[in-house]
Protein backbone atom coordinates (compact mmCIF):
# COMPACT_ATOMS: atom_id res chain seq x y z
CA UNK A 1 0.00 0.00 0.00
CA UNK A 2 1.13 3.22 -1.15
CA UNK A 3 -0.21 6.40 1.15
CA UNK A 4 0.47 10.18 -1.25
CA UNK A 5 -0.73 13.40 0.57
CA UNK A 6 -1.48 16.08 -2.07
CA UNK A 7 1.80 17.72 -3.13
CA UNK A 8 3.72 16.69 0.08
CA UNK A 9 5.74 13.38 -0.34
CA UNK A 10 6.97 11.15 -3.30
CA UNK A 11 7.14 7.54 -2.92
CA UNK A 12 9.28 4.96 -5.54
CA UNK A 13 6.88 2.64 -7.47
CA UNK A 14 7.85 -0.47 -8.00
CA UNK A 15 5.21 -1.66 -10.23
CA UNK A 16 4.29 -1.49 -13.48
CA UNK A 17 5.55 2.14 -14.13
CA UNK A 18 4.75 3.41 -17.66
CA UNK A 19 1.53 0.95 -17.00
CA UNK A 20 -0.05 3.30 -14.51
CA UNK A 21 1.00 6.25 -16.12
CA UNK A 22 -0.88 5.31 -19.30
CA UNK A 23 -3.99 4.00 -17.07
CA UNK A 24 -3.82 7.01 -15.30
CA UNK A 25 -4.23 8.88 -18.64
CA UNK A 26 -6.80 6.92 -19.89
CA UNK A 27 -8.72 7.49 -17.26
CA UNK A 28 -8.14 11.75 -17.56
CA UNK A 29 -9.15 11.51 -21.20
CA UNK A 30 -12.13 9.61 -20.41
CA UNK A 31 -13.84 11.08 -17.39
CA UNK A 32 -17.17 12.56 -17.31
CA UNK A 33 -17.10 16.08 -18.17
CA UNK A 34 -19.46 17.03 -15.68
CA UNK A 35 -17.32 15.89 -13.19
CA UNK A 36 -18.62 16.02 -9.70
CA UNK A 37 -17.00 18.82 -8.73
CA UNK A 38 -16.14 21.24 -11.89
CA UNK A 39 -12.30 22.09 -12.42
CA UNK A 40 -11.58 25.42 -13.62
CA UNK A 41 -9.73 24.82 -17.50
CA UNK A 42 -9.72 21.33 -16.98
CA UNK A 43 -11.23 20.84 -20.24
CA UNK A 44 -8.09 22.53 -22.25
CA UNK A 45 -5.46 20.13 -20.15
CA UNK A 46 -4.91 16.55 -21.84
CA UNK A 47 -2.28 15.68 -19.09
CA UNK A 48 -3.53 13.77 -16.11
CA UNK A 49 -2.87 15.57 -13.19
CA UNK A 50 -3.69 13.04 -10.72
CA UNK A 51 -0.12 12.01 -10.25
CA UNK A 52 2.88 13.34 -11.23
CA UNK A 53 5.65 10.68 -12.43
CA UNK A 54 9.18 11.69 -11.55
CA UNK A 55 10.40 9.42 -14.91
CA UNK A 56 14.53 10.21 -13.68
CA UNK A 57 14.25 7.84 -9.79
CA UNK A 58 10.56 6.21 -10.80
CA UNK A 59 8.75 8.18 -8.14
CA UNK A 60 5.17 9.02 -7.87
CA UNK A 61 3.83 12.46 -6.17
CA UNK A 62 0.19 13.34 -5.30
CA UNK A 63 -1.12 16.23 -6.31
CA UNK A 64 -4.45 17.93 -5.80
CA UNK A 65 -6.75 14.89 -5.68
CA UNK A 66 -7.68 12.77 -2.88
CA UNK A 67 -9.25 9.34 -3.35
CA UNK A 68 -7.56 5.94 -4.04
CA UNK A 69 -6.18 4.00 -7.08
CA UNK A 70 -6.13 0.32 -7.91
CA UNK A 71 -3.38 -1.05 -10.47
CA UNK A 72 -2.25 -4.39 -10.83
CA UNK A 73 -2.40 -5.52 -7.07
CA UNK A 74 -1.34 -2.02 -5.56
CA UNK A 75 -3.47 0.66 -3.87
CA UNK A 76 -2.52 3.73 -3.74
CA UNK A 77 -4.27 6.08 -1.24
CA UNK A 78 -4.35 10.06 -2.62
CA UNK A 79 -4.57 11.93 1.06
CA UNK A 80 -5.27 15.80 1.94
CA UNK A 81 -2.15 17.43 2.96
CA UNK A 82 -4.14 18.68 6.05
CA UNK A 83 -3.20 15.12 7.53
CA UNK A 84 0.64 15.21 6.45
CA UNK A 85 3.10 14.90 8.65
CA UNK A 86 6.47 14.07 7.57
CA UNK A 87 7.46 12.46 11.11
CA UNK A 88 5.05 10.68 11.29
CA UNK A 89 4.90 7.21 10.36
CA UNK A 90 0.84 6.13 8.37
CA UNK A 91 -0.52 2.51 9.82
CA UNK A 92 -3.76 1.16 8.44
CA UNK A 93 -5.67 2.24 11.66
CA UNK A 94 -4.50 6.11 11.13
CA UNK A 95 -5.21 5.74 6.83
CA UNK A 96 -8.98 4.78 8.16
CA UNK A 97 -9.25 7.51 10.73
CA UNK A 98 -7.98 10.17 7.33
CA UNK A 99 -10.89 8.29 5.07
CA UNK A 100 -13.59 8.57 8.02
CA UNK A 101 -12.70 12.33 7.85
CA UNK A 102 -13.28 12.25 3.72
CA UNK A 103 -16.54 10.81 4.65
CA UNK A 104 -17.59 12.93 7.02
CA UNK A 105 -16.91 16.18 5.12
CA UNK A 106 -18.64 14.49 2.15
CA UNK A 107 -21.68 13.60 3.87
CA UNK A 108 -22.45 17.66 3.89
CA UNK A 109 -21.99 18.36 0.40
CA UNK A 110 -24.54 19.45 -1.33
CA UNK A 111 -24.31 16.99 -4.38
CA UNK A 112 -24.64 13.65 -2.37
CA UNK A 113 -27.07 12.91 -0.09
CA UNK A 114 -25.75 10.40 2.69
CA UNK A 115 -28.33 8.07 4.10
CA UNK A 116 -29.39 8.25 8.06
CA UNK A 117 -27.58 5.10 9.12
CA UNK A 118 -24.15 6.99 7.45
CA UNK A 119 -21.89 5.11 8.32
CA UNK A 120 -21.71 2.24 11.00
CA UNK A 121 -18.68 1.19 9.18
CA UNK A 122 -18.93 -1.90 10.30
CA UNK A 123 -15.32 -3.61 10.35
CA UNK A 124 -14.34 -3.64 6.87
CA UNK A 125 -13.34 -1.13 6.56
CA UNK A 126 -10.28 0.53 5.89
CA UNK A 127 -10.71 1.12 2.01
CA UNK A 128 -12.20 4.52 0.92
CA UNK A 129 -13.67 3.40 -1.95
CA UNK A 130 -15.06 -0.14 -0.29
CA UNK A 131 -16.56 2.09 2.69
CA UNK A 132 -18.36 4.10 0.06
CA UNK A 133 -19.16 0.85 -2.05
CA UNK A 134 -20.70 -0.16 1.26
CA UNK A 135 -23.44 3.12 2.01
CA UNK A 136 -24.46 3.08 -1.22
CA UNK A 137 -25.01 -1.12 -1.48
CA UNK A 138 -26.95 -1.49 2.03
CA UNK A 139 -28.78 2.14 2.05
CA UNK A 140 -30.10 0.37 -2.02
CA UNK A 141 -30.54 -3.00 -0.97
CA UNK A 142 -32.67 -1.87 2.15
CA UNK A 143 -34.65 0.72 -0.01
CA UNK A 144 -35.40 -1.51 -2.76
CA UNK A 145 -36.61 -4.73 -0.82
CA UNK A 146 -39.79 -2.30 0.58
CA UNK A 147 -40.01 -0.31 -2.72
CA UNK A 148 -39.53 -0.34 -6.34
CA UNK A 149 -38.54 2.62 -7.95
CA UNK A 150 -41.46 2.44 -11.39
CA UNK A 151 -42.75 5.23 -13.31
CA UNK A 152 -44.59 5.66 -16.85
CA UNK A 153 -42.17 4.98 -20.07
CA UNK A 154 -43.29 5.05 -23.93
CA UNK A 155 -43.16 1.56 -25.16
CA UNK A 156 -43.65 0.22 -28.67
CA UNK A 157 -45.22 -3.20 -28.71
CA UNK A 158 -48.25 -5.42 -30.39
CA UNK A 159 -51.53 -5.68 -28.64
CA UNK A 160 -54.85 -7.32 -28.98
CA UNK A 161 -56.57 -4.34 -28.86
CA UNK A 162 -55.79 -0.56 -29.61
CA UNK A 163 -53.98 0.92 -26.53
CA UNK A 164 -52.73 4.58 -26.85
CA UNK A 165 -51.88 5.56 -30.57
CA UNK A 166 -51.84 2.97 -33.22
CA UNK A 167 -48.63 2.68 -35.61
CA UNK A 168 -50.51 2.41 -38.99
CA UNK A 169 -47.67 1.88 -41.68
CA UNK A 170 -45.96 -0.44 -38.90
CA UNK A 171 -49.47 -1.84 -39.01
CA UNK A 172 -49.89 -2.49 -42.64
CA UNK A 173 -46.27 -3.79 -43.26
CA UNK A 174 -45.81 -6.25 -40.45
CA UNK A 175 -49.08 -7.32 -39.18
CA UNK A 176 -51.66 -7.12 -41.91
CA UNK A 177 -48.75 -8.14 -44.98
CA UNK A 178 -47.77 -11.26 -42.68
CA UNK A 179 -51.89 -12.00 -41.60
CA UNK A 180 -51.22 -11.01 -38.37
CA UNK A 181 -54.59 -8.79 -38.68
CA UNK A 182 -55.55 -9.94 -34.96
CA UNK A 183 -52.49 -8.12 -33.34
CA UNK A 184 -52.13 -4.00 -33.26
CA UNK A 185 -48.84 -2.61 -33.16
CA UNK A 186 -49.39 0.36 -30.94
CA UNK A 187 -47.00 3.07 -28.60
CA UNK A 188 -48.54 4.12 -25.32
CA UNK A 189 -47.07 4.82 -21.71
CA UNK A 190 -46.58 1.64 -19.53
CA UNK A 191 -45.82 1.89 -15.83
CA UNK A 192 -42.51 -0.28 -15.65
CA UNK A 193 -39.74 -1.69 -13.77
CA UNK A 194 -37.57 -1.63 -16.27
CA UNK A 195 -37.23 2.01 -16.53
CA UNK A 196 -34.05 4.53 -16.88
CA UNK A 197 -33.52 4.68 -13.67
CA UNK A 198 -33.37 0.93 -12.75
CA UNK A 199 -30.94 0.41 -15.31
CA UNK A 200 -28.95 3.13 -14.37
CA UNK A 201 -28.82 1.49 -10.56
CA UNK A 202 -28.59 -1.77 -12.46
CA UNK A 203 -25.62 -0.73 -14.57
CA UNK A 204 -23.23 0.67 -11.59
CA UNK A 205 -23.91 -2.04 -9.31
CA UNK A 206 -22.23 -4.34 -11.37
CA UNK A 207 -19.38 -2.11 -12.25
CA UNK A 208 -19.21 -1.92 -8.11
CA UNK A 209 -19.87 -6.09 -7.95
CA UNK A 210 -16.59 -6.32 -10.19
CA UNK A 211 -14.26 -4.66 -8.45
CA UNK A 212 -14.87 -4.62 -4.45
CA UNK A 213 -13.44 -7.26 -2.94
CA UNK A 214 -15.62 -7.35 0.43
CA UNK A 215 -17.73 -10.15 1.46
CA UNK A 216 -20.21 -8.06 2.78
CA UNK A 217 -20.25 -5.20 0.17
CA UNK A 218 -20.53 -8.30 -2.89
CA UNK A 219 -23.45 -10.05 -0.52
CA UNK A 220 -25.46 -6.85 -0.38
CA UNK A 221 -24.84 -5.80 -4.50
CA UNK A 222 -25.77 -9.26 -5.44
CA UNK A 223 -28.84 -9.18 -3.82
CA UNK A 224 -29.75 -5.85 -5.84
CA UNK A 225 -29.07 -7.03 -9.20
CA UNK A 226 -30.87 -10.17 -8.28
CA UNK A 227 -34.25 -7.66 -7.34
CA UNK A 228 -33.46 -5.68 -10.67
CA UNK A 229 -32.79 -8.74 -13.01
CA UNK A 230 -35.83 -8.12 -15.07
CA UNK A 231 -34.39 -5.02 -15.80
CA UNK A 232 -32.58 -4.62 -19.24
CA UNK A 233 -28.93 -4.49 -19.07
CA UNK A 234 -27.58 -0.62 -20.44
CA UNK A 235 -24.53 1.53 -20.31
CA UNK A 236 -25.27 4.29 -18.07
CA UNK A 237 -23.51 7.85 -17.99
CA UNK A 238 -23.40 10.54 -14.91
CA UNK A 239 -24.99 13.05 -16.85
CA UNK A 240 -27.82 10.81 -17.80
CA UNK A 241 -28.07 10.16 -13.69
CA UNK A 242 -27.85 13.63 -12.61
CA UNK A 243 -31.05 14.13 -14.84
CA UNK A 244 -33.36 12.03 -13.66
CA UNK A 245 -35.65 13.90 -11.02
CA UNK A 246 -38.45 12.50 -8.85
CA UNK A 247 -41.88 12.91 -7.43
CA UNK A 248 -41.72 13.36 -3.67
CA UNK A 249 -43.70 9.99 -3.53
CA UNK A 250 -39.78 8.45 -4.56
CA UNK A 251 -37.54 10.99 -2.47
CA UNK A 252 -35.70 8.49 -0.75
CA UNK A 253 -34.36 7.23 -4.21
CA UNK A 254 -32.74 11.01 -4.53
CA UNK A 255 -29.85 9.24 -2.27
CA UNK A 256 -29.09 6.65 -4.68
CA UNK A 257 -28.74 8.64 -7.82
CA UNK A 258 -26.50 10.75 -5.79
CA UNK A 259 -24.18 7.71 -5.46
CA UNK A 260 -24.83 6.44 -8.80
CA UNK A 261 -23.33 10.01 -10.19
CA UNK A 262 -20.47 9.90 -7.54
CA UNK A 263 -19.71 6.82 -8.85
CA UNK A 264 -20.00 7.32 -12.50
CA UNK A 265 -18.76 10.81 -12.31
CA UNK A 266 -15.12 9.78 -10.37
CA UNK A 267 -14.70 6.07 -10.33
CA UNK A 268 -12.65 4.38 -13.36
CA UNK A 269 -12.94 0.81 -12.53
CA UNK A 270 -14.27 0.05 -16.03
CA UNK A 271 -13.00 -2.12 -18.74
CA UNK A 272 -9.78 -0.98 -19.27
CA UNK A 273 -8.47 -3.13 -21.15
CA UNK A 274 -10.72 -5.66 -20.10
CA UNK A 275 -8.68 -5.82 -16.75
CA UNK A 276 -11.79 -5.44 -13.76
CA UNK A 277 -8.34 -5.09 -11.51
CA UNK A 278 -7.98 -1.83 -12.61
CA UNK A 279 -9.74 1.42 -10.99
CA UNK A 280 -9.55 4.52 -9.14
CA UNK A 281 -12.34 6.69 -7.27
CA UNK A 282 -10.70 10.48 -7.38
CA UNK A 283 -12.12 13.61 -6.12
CA UNK A 284 -10.53 17.08 -5.76
CA UNK A 285 -10.05 18.01 -2.31
CA UNK A 286 -10.16 22.26 -2.49
CA UNK A 287 -13.93 21.72 -3.77
CA UNK A 288 -15.11 19.33 -1.14
CA UNK A 289 -13.47 21.77 1.82
CA UNK A 290 -15.46 24.68 0.01
CA UNK A 291 -18.96 22.35 -0.58
CA UNK A 292 -18.14 21.32 2.99
CA UNK A 293 -18.46 24.45 4.87
CA UNK A 294 -21.30 25.34 2.77
CA UNK A 295 -23.23 22.94 3.39
CA UNK A 296 -22.28 22.99 7.14
CA UNK A 297 -23.20 26.00 7.55
CA UNK A 298 -26.39 26.05 5.58
CA UNK A 299 -27.74 22.51 7.84
CA UNK A 300 -26.15 23.23 11.18
CA UNK A 301 -26.67 26.90 11.47
CA UNK A 302 -29.57 28.56 10.94
CA UNK A 303 -29.11 31.61 12.41
CA UNK A 304 -26.71 32.27 9.55
CA UNK A 305 -28.23 32.95 6.07
CA UNK A 306 -25.35 31.28 3.47
CA UNK A 307 -26.00 31.62 -0.28
CA UNK A 308 -22.90 30.03 -2.68
CA UNK A 309 -21.49 31.17 -5.72
CA UNK A 310 -23.03 34.66 -6.05
CA UNK A 311 -21.59 35.51 -9.59
CA UNK A 312 -24.43 38.46 -10.57
CA UNK A 313 -21.39 41.12 -9.65
CA UNK A 314 -18.93 42.04 -12.33
CA UNK A 315 -15.07 44.21 -11.52
CA UNK A 316 -15.60 45.98 -14.68
CA UNK A 317 -18.31 48.04 -15.80
CA UNK A 318 -18.78 46.36 -19.32
CA UNK A 319 -19.51 43.27 -17.47
CA UNK A 320 -16.15 41.00 -18.93
CA UNK A 321 -14.51 39.99 -15.83
CA UNK A 322 -16.63 38.08 -13.09
CA UNK A 323 -16.65 38.11 -9.61
CA UNK A 324 -17.98 34.74 -7.85
CA UNK A 325 -17.24 34.70 -4.14
CA UNK A 326 -17.64 31.04 -2.67
CA UNK A 327 -19.54 32.14 0.10
CA UNK A 328 -22.37 35.38 0.62
CA UNK A 329 -22.97 35.14 4.28
CA UNK A 330 -25.79 37.48 5.96
CA UNK A 331 -26.80 37.58 10.14
CA UNK A 332 -29.25 39.57 11.61
CA UNK A 333 -26.85 42.41 11.94
CA UNK A 334 -23.94 41.83 9.09
CA UNK A 335 -22.63 41.08 5.94
CA UNK A 336 -19.91 39.55 5.03
CA UNK A 337 -17.99 37.91 2.05
CA UNK A 338 -16.32 34.38 2.54
CA UNK A 339 -13.29 32.51 0.89
CA UNK A 340 -12.65 29.23 1.27
CA UNK A 341 -9.17 28.41 1.07
CA UNK A 342 -7.41 24.85 0.93
CA UNK A 343 -3.88 25.84 1.68
CA UNK A 344 -1.56 25.52 4.65
CA UNK A 345 -1.88 28.61 6.61
CA UNK A 346 -0.02 29.16 10.19
CA UNK A 347 2.44 26.24 9.72
CA UNK A 348 4.99 28.95 10.64
CA UNK A 349 5.45 31.44 13.04
CA UNK A 350 7.47 33.32 12.03
CA UNK A 351 5.74 34.43 8.89
CA UNK A 352 3.73 37.76 9.38
CA UNK A 353 1.68 37.27 6.76
CA UNK A 354 0.65 33.71 8.42
CA UNK A 355 0.44 31.83 5.08
CA UNK A 356 -2.04 34.10 3.43
CA UNK A 357 -1.36 34.82 0.23
CA UNK A 358 -1.11 38.66 -1.66
CA UNK A 359 -3.37 37.53 -4.42
CA UNK A 360 -5.92 36.25 -1.95
CA UNK A 361 -5.89 39.75 -0.25
CA UNK A 362 -6.27 41.63 -3.93
CA UNK A 363 -9.02 39.09 -4.67
CA UNK A 364 -10.87 39.73 -1.17
CA UNK A 365 -10.29 43.83 -1.66
CA UNK A 366 -11.92 43.60 -5.24
CA UNK A 367 -14.90 41.73 -3.36
CA UNK A 368 -15.21 44.29 -0.48
CA UNK A 369 -15.30 47.06 -3.41
CA UNK A 370 -17.81 45.93 -5.86
CA UNK A 371 -20.62 43.49 -3.58
CA UNK A 372 -20.13 46.97 -0.68
CA UNK A 373 -19.41 44.82 1.75
CA UNK A 374 -16.68 45.93 4.30
CA UNK A 375 -16.15 42.35 6.04
CA UNK A 376 -14.12 39.71 4.44
CA UNK A 377 -13.44 36.37 6.33
CA UNK A 378 -10.42 34.03 5.05
CA UNK A 379 -11.55 30.19 5.69
CA UNK A 380 -8.94 27.85 6.22
CA UNK A 381 -8.43 24.54 7.29
CA UNK A 382 -6.92 23.29 10.20
CA UNK A 383 -3.96 20.59 10.00
CA UNK A 384 -2.80 17.49 12.09
CA UNK A 385 1.06 18.28 12.69
CA UNK A 386 0.64 21.93 14.28
CA UNK A 387 -3.01 21.40 15.66
CA UNK A 388 -3.87 24.87 16.35
CA UNK A 389 -6.75 26.99 15.51
CA UNK A 390 -5.24 30.25 13.82
CA UNK A 391 -6.90 33.16 13.37
CA UNK A 392 -5.57 36.94 12.21
CA UNK A 393 -7.07 40.16 11.39
CA UNK A 394 -6.51 43.13 9.48
CA UNK A 395 -7.91 46.80 8.05
CA UNK A 396 -7.54 47.98 4.69
CA UNK A 397 -8.32 51.66 4.10
CA UNK A 398 -9.71 52.55 0.66
CA UNK A 399 -8.88 55.90 -0.21
CA UNK A 400 -11.58 56.54 -3.13
CA UNK A 401 -14.54 55.63 -0.74
CA UNK A 402 -13.57 58.39 1.99
CA UNK A 403 -11.38 56.45 4.06
CA UNK A 404 -14.17 53.43 4.03
CA UNK A 405 -12.22 50.57 6.19
CA UNK A 406 -12.12 46.96 4.76
CA UNK A 407 -11.89 44.68 7.59
CA UNK A 408 -10.67 41.17 6.34
CA UNK A 409 -9.90 38.22 8.97
CA UNK A 410 -8.77 34.65 8.18
CA UNK A 411 -9.33 31.87 10.42
CA UNK A 412 -8.50 28.28 10.56
CA UNK A 413 -11.48 25.51 11.63
CA UNK A 414 -11.21 23.52 13.78
CA UNK A 415 -12.28 20.38 11.03
CA UNK A 416 -9.83 17.60 12.38
CA UNK A 417 -10.67 15.06 15.30
CA UNK A 418 -7.18 14.43 16.69
CA UNK A 419 -8.78 11.76 19.11
CA UNK A 420 -8.44 9.76 16.32
CA UNK A 421 -5.16 9.29 15.67
CA UNK A 422 -4.18 10.00 19.45
CA UNK A 423 -5.81 6.93 21.18
CA UNK A 424 -5.61 3.17 20.66
CA UNK A 425 -9.47 2.64 20.62
CA UNK A 426 -10.63 1.03 17.59
CA UNK A 427 -13.73 3.49 16.19
CA UNK A 428 -14.80 1.55 13.30
CA UNK A 429 -17.80 0.40 14.56
CA UNK A 430 -18.89 3.67 15.78
CA UNK A 431 -21.48 5.56 13.79
CA UNK A 432 -20.39 8.71 11.79
CA UNK A 433 -22.16 11.38 13.36
CA UNK A 434 -21.33 10.38 16.63
CA UNK A 435 -17.96 10.05 15.19
CA UNK A 436 -17.89 13.92 15.09
CA UNK A 437 -20.44 14.73 17.62
CA UNK A 438 -18.07 16.51 19.66
CA UNK A 439 -15.56 18.01 16.00
CA UNK A 440 -19.25 19.84 14.96
CA UNK A 441 -19.42 21.71 18.19
CA UNK A 442 -16.28 22.70 18.23
CA UNK A 443 -16.87 24.05 14.51
CA UNK A 444 -20.67 25.91 15.38
CA UNK A 445 -18.74 27.65 17.82
CA UNK A 446 -15.90 28.70 15.77
CA UNK A 447 -18.17 29.56 12.84
CA UNK A 448 -20.82 31.38 15.24
CA UNK A 449 -17.60 33.59 16.40
CA UNK A 450 -16.16 34.37 13.12
CA UNK A 451 -19.88 35.77 11.79
CA UNK A 452 -21.10 37.67 15.22
CA UNK A 453 -23.48 35.48 14.78
CA UNK A 454 -26.00 34.42 18.46
CA UNK A 455 -27.61 30.93 18.36
CA UNK A 456 -31.30 30.44 17.82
Amino acid sequence: MINLFEYQNKVSFKGNYSGLENFLDEIWNKRERNNFYEIDDSEKVEVQRFVQFIHKTKEIKSNKYVGVIHFEGQKVNLLPKIFYDSEKIYDTKEINAIQQHILWYLSYCRKLKFPNFKSSLGSLKNDFFEILIYLFAKYTRELLSNSIFQQYEEVEREVHNIKGRLNTSAYITENLSKAHWHKVSCTYDSFVMDNKFNRIVKYVTQLLFNVSSNFENRKYLREILFILDDVSDEKASAIECSSIVFNPMYKEFETIRDYCTLFLSNSISIDYKNDLKLFAFLLPMEYLFEDFVFGFINRELKEINVKSQVSSTHLDEGKIFGLKPDLCISTVTKRFIADTKYKIAYSDKNDPKNGVSQNDLYQMVAYAIRFNIQDIVLLYPNMLKTRQNGMSGMQIIDKLATDKEINISSHQLPIINYELFDTESDFRNIELSELFKKQKEELKIKLRDVFDANPL
